[in-house]
C-alpha cells in the first residue's frame, strides 16, 4: 500500500510518499511561497542530492498538481501513475474536542475542521485547501486526517480548564489543547521500544524542541498534561513566539502600542520569543553563534529558552510523581547539545545525570545519560509523517472490511 502524506500550510506543502510494505520512503520535498512571487518545489532525491524547481503557483491546487507532477516525473517521481497511491494521509493541527481521533475525509469532517478555524486560523485554513485540492485533482482517493491535538485528548479536565467561567468552555470551546500531537506520540512510543521497557509502566517527559516547541507528560501512556493550550502560543519561548506571558502585560502593551487583538497576536507569534529577546532571528542556530561571538542578548536569550524548558520538566516531574525518561526530539532537540546539557543541568535531585560525551551527538537514537542515571535521557529523531501513514493504513483497512 502506498500513502501520500502531506502537511499543508497557509503557503506551503511538504510531501512525503511511503510505501507501508516496509514503511519505506519513495519520495520526500516541499512546496514553499504558494500564492507569491517565486513560488518553488524542493525535491529530495533518492541519491541526497536536492533539486529546486520553480513554477507559478496561484492556490493549494497548482501546489499539490505539482506535487503530482513531480511524484510521475521518470527522473525525480517514484510512481508511474497516480492510480499507485492508495490514499492521502492529512495532518491537521486544531481538532478541537470535535476531533479525538484520527478519521476519513467526509463532508462533515471538512465542516468540522473548518468551524475550527478560529481557532487555528493559519494552520486549519491551510489544512482545508490541501484537503479539497486533493479531492478536485484525485476525487476518487480516500483521505485521512491526522489531528495534532488527538494525542492529547487523555488530559484530565481538572489540567486542560482555564480558570475562567465555565459557560465560556461551553459556549466558545475555550480550553487546553495541546499540539505536536503526532511527534509526542511517536517519540514516546518509540523510546520505549528503543529502551526495551513498556510504555504502560513508564512516567515519560517529552520534550518537542524545535521552532515550535512543547512538553508533555504522558504517564503509562496517556498524556496527563501538555504546555501548549488553547492555540500554539502557551508554553514554552519559542523561536518566534512569547510563550506563558501574564495576560495583564498582553493587555498593557495593546494599550500602549495600539494594537487590536489580531495585531497583538501576530505580535507575540512572530515578533517575540527568541526573535524579540535578541532581534537577531528564530534560528536557533544563529542565536547560538551570537552567543559563542558574546553577544549578550543572544546569551541571556539561551538561558531564559533553557530555564523555561527546566521548569516545565519539574512541574511534569511534580504531577506524575517522578519521572522514568526524559526525550529530546525535533530541530533544536535533535542537534543543540547546550539547550539539552542546560535544561537537564540542576536537575539532579530527581535522579538526572547527563553524560556530556553522549551528548555530543545529532539527530539519531541515542541516551544521554550516565550509566548510573536514575532517569534515562534519551534523544530520539521524531517521524510525524510515519504516524499520520500508519493511521491512514489502519482506517483503510477498516474501509475495506
Amino acid at each position: 500500500m502506498k500513502i501520500l502524506v502531506l502537511n499543508c500550510g497557509s503557503s506551503s506543502i511538504k510531501y512525503k510518499l511511503y510505501d507501508m510494505a516496509d514503511e519505506s520512503v519513495l519520495a520526500q520535498g516541499g512546496v514553499e511561497r504558494i500564492g507569491l512571487d517565486e513560488a518553488f518545489i524542493k525535491v529530495n532525491l533518492g541519491n541526497g542530492e536536492k533539486r529546486q524547481i520553480m513554477a507559478e503557483l496561484p492556490t493549494h491546487k497548482e501546489g499539490v498538481a505539482l506535487v503530482f507532477k513531480v511524484l510521475l516525473d521518470p527522473e525525480m517521481g517514484a510512481i508511474e501513475s497516480l492510480d499507485e497511491i492508495d490514499a492521502v494521509g492529512h495532518r491537521i493541527v486544531q481538532g478541537g474536542d470535535l476531533f479525538e481521533k484520527s478519521c476519513i475525509v467526509t463532508p462533515e469532517v471538512e465542516q468540522g475542521i473548518e468551524s475550527l478555524i478560529d481557532l487555528a486560523p493559519v494552520h486549519n485554513a491551510g489544512h482545508l485547501r490541501g484537503i479539497r485540492a486533493v479531492n478536485a485533482l484525485m476525487p476518487d482517493v480516500p483521505q485521512v486526517t491526522v489531528f495534532d491535538n488527538a494525542f492529547h485528548a487523555t488530559m484530565p479536565d481538572y489540567a486542560y480548564l482555564y480558570a475562567v467561567p465555565y459557560e465560556f468552555y461551553e459556549k466558545y470551546h475555550v480550553r487546553r489543547y495541546g499540539f505536536h500531537g503526532t511527534s509526542h506520540r511517536y517519540v514516546s512510543q518509540r523510546v520505549c521500544d528503543f529502551l526495551g521497557v513498556d510504555i504502560k509502566t513508564q512516567k515519560i517527559i517529552t520534550c518537542h524542541i524545535g521552532n515550535g516547541a512543547s512538553v508533555a507528560a504522558v504517564k503509562y501512556g496517556k498524556v496527563i498534561d501538555t504546555s501548549m493550550g488553547l492555540t500554539p502560543l502557551a508554553g514554552l519561548m519559542m523561536g518566534s513566539r512569547s510563550g506563558d506571558i501574564d495576560p495583564s502585560a498582553v493587555t498593557y502593551l495593546m494599550d500602549k502600542l495600539d494594537k487590536a487583538p489580531q495585531e497583538m497576536a501576530e505580535f507575540l507569534n512572530k515578533e517575540s520569543g527568541v526573535l524579540g529577546i535578541t532581534g537577531i532571528s528564530s534560528d536557533m542556530r544563529e542565536i547560538e553563534a551570537a552567543e559563542k561571538e558574546g553577544n549578550r542578548r543572544a546569551h541571556l536569550a539561551m538561558q531564559m529558552y533553557n530555564y523555561r524548558i527546566k521548569k516545565y520538566i519539574g512541574a511534569y516531574a511534580a504531577a506524575m510523581n517522578g519521572v522514568d525518561i526524559i526525550v529530546f526530539t525535533a530541530g533544536v532537540g535533535e542537534n543543540q547539545e547546550g539547550m539539552r546539557w542546560e535544561s537537564c543541568a540542576g536537575l539532579d535531585y530527581l535522579g538526572v545525570k547527563m553524560d556530556r560525551e553522549r551528548n555530543h551527538v545529532r539527530a539519531k537514537e541515542q541516551i544521554l545519560s550516565a550509566d548510573d542515571s536514575r532517569v534515562k535521557v534519551v534523544m530520539i529523531p521524531t517521524d510525524e509523517e510515519i504516524v499520520i501513514a500508519r493511521d491512514t493504513v489502519e482506517l483503510m483497512k477498516g474501509l475495506k472490511k
